[in-house]
């Protein structure tokens, strides 16, 4: 039986190419996207589900979920992709409507869904979440868009909340840094081709141990927090 995965942002960059990864490894994968057209293109390039999603809109998040659980009963992964960046925000000049905006999309939208979609997930899942080495408090803080990095930051910690509380149920939570990756997101001068990016989210879904959970992860491996 193939197991299923849910990927959100996944209209282009890292997540359409984990999509179109783990959909050449044989599971049923369910792109969503905001954008419906974009959505539906990507999907239909790959030859996989799309659901629309606004992980920032409640209202979305309910309608797909009940999307999802008349068409696919049940969630085996569930890769919290999308995100947004700022790239000028800094913590003397970010207004509300940016902090709002990051926070809803990177933290906020990732929590409610996880909410939304654990009657659909059984012992043995995984909910990956997408984080970056900006939000790592082990290093030196950049300076580089920092309300991105404080969402990163909370991701993390969402990660390890949610790790806790659903060991019990045999459901791993992990999060990861996919790197510098040549995406909208990143720029053409990232080092890290969107394969690369989404390499280890691929391994995670499809390959890692079950029991690794509560962890940080880049290039397969755990790193500190």
């Amino acid at each position: 039986m193939k197991k299923t995965v849910v990927i959100t942002g996944a209209a282009k960059g890292i997540g359409f190419e984990t999509a179109r990864q783990l959909h050449e490894k044989g599971f049923d994968v369910v792109l969503t996207a905001r954008d419906a057209a974009k959505g539906h293109a990507a999907a239909q390039q790959i030859g996989c589900r799309f659901v629309q999603l606004d992980v920032t809109d409640t209202q979305s998040i309910t309608a797909a979920t009940e999307i999802l659980r008349h068409k696919v009963k049940q969630v085996d992964v569930l890769i919290n992709n999308a995100a947004v960046l700022h790239r000028r925000d800094t913590l003397e000049q970010a207004d509300y409507t940016l902090i709002e905006h990051t926070l809803m999309s990177n933290v906020a939208g990732p929590f409610m869904l996880v909410q939304a979609l654990l009657p659909l997930m059984k012992n043995g899942s995984r909910i990956i979440n997408i984080s970056s080495g900006g939000g790592q408090l082990s290093t030196p803080a950049g300076g580089w868009s920092p309300v991105y990095c404080i969402s990163k930051t909370a991701i993390n910690g969402l990660t390890h909340q949610l790790a806790t509380l659903l060991e019990p149920r045999d459901i791993s939570v992990v999060a990861m840094d996919p790197g510098w990756v040549q995406t909208d997101m990143g720029g053409t001068s990232a080092p890290r081709t969107v394969q690369q990016g989404a390499d280890t989210a691929v391994w995670l879904a499809a390959d890692a141990p079950a029991e690794l959970t509560d962890v940080f992860v880049r290039d397969r491996k755990v790193v500190e927090w």
